[in-house]
């Protein structure tokens, strides 16, 4: 989604918007494309798959399988 379509689903400043995005982005929480004059932003799997897969392996398996997944 482009930043404005993303920021009409929140009630903050341009501003505010702007400096979350850099965050995420700063994190490589997010990735982002300019599309002409948009900047289009897309979440980075990777990383949430791996976060995913970090905290699933915190969880005692059950069912006597043993081991990680």
């Amino acid at each position: 989604m482009s930043a404005g379509e993303i920021g009409e689903a929140f009630d903050i400043t341009g501003a505010s918007l702007s400096h979350h995005f850099a965050v995420l982005k700063q994190a490589d929480l997010v990735r982002t494309e300019r599309r002409g004059q948009y900047i289009v932003y897309s979440l980075n799997t990777t990383v949430m798959e791996d976060l995913t897969r970090m905290m699933l392996d915190l969880i005692p398996s059950s069912g006597g399988r043993g081991g990680k997944r």
